[in-house]
C-alpha cells in the first residue's frame, strides 16, 4: 500500500475514532478552532474554497460562494466529523462559517 494513502486512511480512520468517541462521551469535544479548521477541510473538499479563506466572519453565499447543494453536502460532512445532527431548518440559520462552528460547538455531546 501506499505510504502517504496509508496516513491518509489513519487519519480519516482515527478521525472516525474521535467522532465515535466524542458521541459516547469518551473525549471533550472539539474546541472552536479544531471546529473551524475542520470546517474549512470540508468546504475545501466540497466547493473549493481555499481553507485559508475559510474564516469565522466569512458568509457562506456571499463571501465564499457556496450554492445550497454544496450547503447541504458541507452539513453531512460536519454531521460526520463533528458527531452532531444539523437539520434543514437549522441549516438555513447558518449564514456565516462562525454560526456554523457556533452551532456544532453547543450541540457536540
Amino acid at each position: 500500500m501506499n505510504t502517504s494513502l496509508a496516513g491518509s486512511f489513519s487519519a480519516r480512520e482515527a478521525d472516525k475514532e474521535k467522532t465515535r468517541e466524542n458521541r459516547e462521551g469518551n473525549t471533550p469535544v472539539a474546541d472552536n478552532a479544531e471546529i473551524l479548521a475542520g470546517l474549512a477541510e470540508i468546504v475545501e473538499e466540497v466547493a473549493g474554497v481555499a481553507q485559508d479563506d475559510v474564516t469565522a466572519e466569512k458568509s457562506f453565499v456571499d463571501d465564499l460562494d457556496i450554492d445550497s447543494l454544496s450547503m447541504v453536502e458541507i452539513a453531512v460532512q460536519a454531521e460526520d466529523k463533528f458527531g452532531v445532527k444539523i437539520p434543514d431548518d437549522e441549516l438555513a440559520n447558518l449564514k456565516t462559517v462562525g454560526d456554523a462552528v457556533n452551532y456544532v460547538s453547543a450541540n457536540s455531546k
